[in-house]
């Protein structure tokens, strides 16, 4: 292993920072196995007294993939005429919920595109009936960019929880990822209005997307100890065949793995979740995020007719299965890696704001 590569995990791992050319440095030799391990190590030597073996579990209801946006990497681009659309109904929604709360679900992450039909009023009564029925329990929006005043409609509602990915911290990368409509100054003033306005926020990347460079993840890196999330999601990227982006590599699982345990080093109460395309490029992928020092999974609790229909990427992993056999599934598979699901809402420890 690199001696100040291992140095600068032993310091990340002290201090849980480092400066720029630090974190440029560690991105650009995660295909050390040797490195990898030792940050896993590391990593998960943070979690522990923190969050034991426990994993969070958060129900993920897809409910619409009509998109306004023409993100070059994504399969709900707008302009991707071979998509199937669809969009539940609120009852639809509601149902899904209480299916998983009778599973044990206490969060939901209610995740669509960037659909114009789902006004504030619409998703604000939808979140209002979810709380009513169930006050115990954590909603989380991932419907993209809106206005300030939406975001304070929604939380008034009682949206706890906001994922919006910054998708790269580096402006230039972000316009190689976007059409010209697209802004990288808006997708930041959305992450700190939801954070002025009391959310639990999370942001994240795709890993090993188009362009993507040691030092463009340097700056993901340094942004992600500047904003301090309470949530971080990052997975590979996985191309989809009906956009520009086709003909590109996937990211990889070990640069993803050794990303994952540098930002549970940076901030060791993050919510970090194991992802759907992480499990997409390696059939073990949940779990081996899990030893990297994840402490999150998100099954699908979307009605198993649309789940194919919601095709961010090819290939994405998803199941027919019913609900509850996915719940079964996912714990004989985490307690198989000596991880257990913890039934609660899964706020991060030692944050008040919003009760993320």
């Amino acid at each position: 292993m690199d001696t100040r590569a291992a140095e600068l995990a032993s310091k990340l791992a002290e201090e849980h920072a480092l400066a720029l050319f630090e974190y440029g440095y560690l991105a650009a030799r995660l295909g050390d196995a040797e490195l990898r391990d030792e940050l896993a190590s590391l990593a998960r030597a943070v979690r522990e007294p923190i969050y034991g073996h426990g994993v969070f579990i958060r129900g993920l209801i897809e409910f619409s993939s009509f998109c306004t946006n023409d993100c070059l990497y994504c399969g709900l681009r707008a302009s991707n005429a071979a998509c199937e659309r669809y969009r539940l109904e609120p009852e639809q929604i509601l149902a899904c919920t209480e299916q998983g709360y009778s599973l044990g679900f206490r969060t939901f992450v209610l995740q669509s595109g960037e659909d114009p039909q789902y006004s504030d009023e619409r998703l604000c009564a939808i979140v209002s009936a979810i709380k009513g029925a169930h006050p115990d329990c954590a909603v989380t929006l991932s419907v993209g960019e809106r206005t300030r005043e939406s975001y304070r409609l929604l939380r008034e509602a009682g949206v706890d929880r906001y994922l919006l990915r910054h998708e790269t911290a580096d402006p230039a990368h972000y316009a190689r990822l976007h059409p010209a409509s697209m802004s990288w100054d808006r997708r930041m003033r959305c992450l700190y209005d939801l954070r002025d306005l009391g959310y639990a926020v999370g942001c994240g990347f795709m890993v090993g997307s188009p362009y993507q460079t040691p030092a463009a993840l340097a700056r993901d890196l340094a942004f992600i100890q500047e904003f301090r999330p309470e949530m971080c999601g990052i997975g590979p990227f996985v191309p989809h065949h009906a956009t520009p982006f086709a003909d590109r590599p996937s990211g990889t699982l070990e640069q993803t793995l050794g990303l994952l345990s540098i930002i549970r080093l940076i901030h060791p109460f993050v919510l970090l979740p194991a992802t759907t395309a992480l499990a997409t490029i390696d059939p073990c992928g949940r779990e081996l995020g899990m030893e990297a020092g994840a402490n999150v999974a998100m099954p699908n609790l979307s009605p198993a007719g649309v789940r194919t229909r919601y095709a961010l990427y090819d290939g994405k992993a998803c199941t027919g299965d019913e609900a509850a056999e996915c719940r079964r599934d996912l714990d004989r598979s985490l307690e198989s890696f000596g991880y257990r699901v913890v039934i609660d809402r899964g706020d991060p420890r030692g944050v008040t704001r919003g009760q993320a």
